[in-house]
């Protein structure tokens, strides 16, 4: 047995459960009596390999803001990052979200470049200000026909689309009209909002993502003592008050659930995506597991989103740590936000090293060593196994062991440079992607219930606070042309879908 985890799914291992060879033998491809062997040679190829089952979902995402541009045609309305990136100081060179990609002039194009790179899956989201200009009220059909196109184009190229209704870019509408997340309006002005998407598209569109990471357009909007990175970017009075925006949040989320499936003329899948604190232990000893495990029980980010939204609870230990800086909780709050989902999304980029400690905590988290990989953005340290103890994390410590995981971001923004023949050799990004999709394939060979993956992001866009200056993209985006550049890192990702494995 692994300390603190499920037995190794190791070839010698008397209880085998190896999802690979249980597909061979159910299909009858391996006689009965020759089980044994045959599961031995099934793992073996399967973990020397970086083999995936073959429903494994590979994808990649993008969000509204940050590539379709026309931000004042068609009917659309300004959101906060509009009016955020346009004021000086706030994010870098003062670049906006205006023209972005120009995606949407060019999704046809797009789309095409994703046939290429062989992608089933898209992840997407919708501008709540292009469909609802002030928020709540009429519908702006212009606005919609956009995305009823996009659909189509990708459904017609057999993609399937996976939207996310809300992925930062509030109408500046309703933050002017009531100071959108610090109000409970907003939750349902929310539902109204993804009742009138599903309404529209849910006749062709059966995957749905509610909102995306919480603690970033709530506590690195709002958050009180310093600046905030993220649009609005305004300081509340109390700490108590920066809790209650993503304590409406998860409402929303909630509401959000309950409004598609009220909505939805098919059956569909709900998704929430959440960008948790992940521990990782510093060794796979029975003390180091224990006390990351006890540190993701405890870490503020996740005690405050992802445990009430999969528990009905915030975390104990985390209610006790904040004392009078605790949201109000209304009666059948915690009801409404505990909502039935179909998957949880996961939004991993790096990890913090923890070790058991002789402390009332019983861990530490450690600092990261003086020459420790780092790509190109200040937090981004490069720890691949994030991913693998992430997924191993909600199932184990948040007692989920049937719920779906997605992982729905994961990718790094590197110091991409065109040679003199016209390419980019982002090796550090393959670097990055290959080592971090083995920790995925750890994860869905231990038998964990992890399904897909999407990379972030299938082409350099606007990076929020860091305008133009760092770049995701395994496709280049040159921002005075538009001309798109397959980097080195698509070719690679597009062999790893075409073999289904980790080349």
């Amino acid at each position: 047995m692994q300390p603190g985890g499920r037995s190794p799914k190791s070839p010698s291992h008397p209880g085998l459960k190896c999802p690979f060879f249980s597909n061979l033998h159910s299909a009858n491809l391996i006689p009965s009596d020759r089980v044994s062997f045959a599961a031995i040679a099934a793992t073996t190829v399967a973990m020397t390999s970086y083999q995936f089952l073959t429903d494994f979902l590979w994808g990649a995402a993008t969000s509204a803001y940050q590539i379709e541009g026309a931000a004042r045609e068609g009917g659309r309305g300004p959101s906060v990052w509009d009016v955020f990136s346009a004021t000086p100081g706030r994010v870098f060179n003062r670049n906006t979200g205006a023209v972005a990609n120009d995606h949407y002039h060019r999704y046809e194009s797009d789309v095409a470049w994703m046939v290429k790179l062989g992608i089933k899956h898209y992840r997407f989201s919708i501008s709540w200000s292009r469909v609802i200009p002030d928020g709540r009220g009429a519908v702006n059909e212009p606005g919609m026909d956009f995305y009823r196109r996009l659909v189509d184009c990708l459904l017609a190229n057999g993609i399937t689309p996976h939207i996310t209704l809300y992925h930062w870019d509030t109408p500046q509408a309703l933050e002017a009209r009531y100071g959108s997340w610090q109000s409970r309006e907003i939750v349902q002005d929310f539902a109204d909002y993804c009742t009138a998407i599903v309404q529209r598209l849910g006749d062709r569109v059966t995957h749905w993502m509610t909102l995306n990471e919480i603690v970033c357009f709530t506590h690195m909007s709002y958050d009180v003592g310093k600046t905030p990175p993220h649009a609005p970017g305004v300081r509340v009075p109390r700490r108590k008050d920066v809790w209650q925006t993503s304590h409406h949040a998860l409402l929303a989320h909630g509401m959000g659930c309950q409004a598609i499936r009220a909505a939805a003329p098919r059956p569909c899948s709900i998704v929430l995506v959440d960008n948790p604190g992940v521990t990782v232990p510093l060794t796979e000893s029975a003390a180091d597991i224990a006390a990351a495990q006890t540190a993701f029980h405890t870490n503020w980010v996740n005690g405050g989103v992802i445990f009430p939204a999969l528990t009905g609870a915030y975390s104990d230990v985390f209610w006790q740590q904040l004392g009078s800086d605790a949201p109000e909780v209304a009666d059948g709050d915690l009801e409404l936000i505990h909502q039935p989902i179909d998957a949880l999304g996961l939004n991993i980029y790096t990890g913090t090293y923890v070790r058991a400690a002789d402390n009332a905590q019983g861990y530490e988290c450690l600092e990261y060593a003086k020459g420790y990989p780092r790509l190109h953005m200040p937090w981004l340290w490069v720890v691949p196994d994030s991913l693998y103890w992430a997924v191993r994390h909600v199932t184990e410590v948040l007692d989920r062991p049937e719920l779906p995981l997605l992982i729905t971001e994961n990718g790094c923004a590197a110091q991409d440079e065109k040679t003199r023949q016209g390419e980019i050799l982002d090796s550090d990004r393959i670097f990055y992607l290959r080592q971090h999709l083995r920790s995925v394939h750890r994860a869905v060979a231990e038998d964990y219930p992890l399904k897909g993956y999407f990379l972030w992001s299938l082409m350099d866009n606007f990076e929020w606070a860091w305008g133009y200056d760092r770049r995701f993209g395994i496709l280049y985006n040159d921002y005075r042309t538009q001309e798109r550049t397959p980097k080195a890192s698509f070719h690679w990702y597009a062999e790893c879908i075409r073999q289904n494995r980790v080349v």
